[in-house]
């Protein structure tokens, strides 16, 4: 069974295109240090079963999960359109 795991800062790149734009997703463990994860690492992590990621908006639990655009693969919330703006709108991870 997959770790289901909050997602709570991203890193973003330099690049317009919202399937592009985010390069790390990372939160804290429950000891309260900071953990942090390149996105073709959780999508690898989603596939294979380990990890289950979601979002925490409005009170509610968003699930994140894997889609592709043009072959492309990036990861969104489940209830997004096309553009992956749950996770564009968190804040960015400390370095």
């Amino acid at each position: 069974m997959a770790q289901r795991v909050e997602i709570k800062c991203i890193n973003k790149t330099d690049r317009y295109n919202a399937h592009e734009r985010i390069r790390n997703i990372g939160g804290t463990n429950g000891d309260g240090s900071r953990w942090r994860m390149s996105v073709s690492d959780a999508i690898v992590k989603i596939e294979d079963g380990t990890y289950s990621f979601y979002v925490s908006r409005g009170g509610a639990s968003v699930d994140v999960i894997v889609a592709s655009n043009n072959g492309n693969k990036y990861i969104k919330t489940k209830n997004d359109g096309l553009q992956p703006d749950n996770l564009l709108s968190l804040p960015e991870c400390p370095v």
